[in-house]
């Protein structure tokens, strides 16, 4: 069964055909992005996102929450990293993050059961911001 053009493209990153072709993904689904890896450019993984966090007032993705260090699911810890930190690789369906994992692992981060307040808790957010801008 062939898939067709919209989901391929979305699928693989790549535009296949008409007027469009070729040039770079300019939408995705909260679905194709959900459960993609993130690697670095050293070919590290990361870990996978597992949520979008979408600023309500301007109706962009903020963050990407990112789960890295889990094996099965299990012990990972949850990261909110800047969503233009992201680089897409659309051939390899996954995220290009250019930073290390030791990097990743002293962002702030939070657990699974306990997430961020998204309304009142201005100081994590802001941790997060000062973090990835300033380093």
């Amino acid at each position: 069964m062939a898939i067709g053009t919209y989901e391929a493209d979305n699928r693989t990153g790549i535009n296949h055909e008409g007027a469009d072709a070729n040039i770079p993904v300019q939408r995705l689904t909260a679905t194709s992005i959900i459960g993609d890896k993130v690697i670095n450019r050293a070919d590290e993984d990361l870990g996978n996102i597992q949520n979008l966090m979408i600023n309500i007032q301007t109706g962009k993705i903020e963050y990407v929450v990112l789960e890295s260090g889990s094996f099965l699911g299990i012990g990972g810890k949850l990261f909110a990293i800047p969503y233009n930190e992201l680089i897409l690789d659309g051939p390899r369906r996954c995220f290009v993050l250019d930073r290390t994992k030791e990097y990743v692992k002293n962002s702030p981060g939070f657990d699974k059961d306990h997430w961020p307040d998204t309304n009142s808790d201005t100081a994590y957010y802001a941790e997060v911001n000062e973090y990835w801008v300033y380093r």
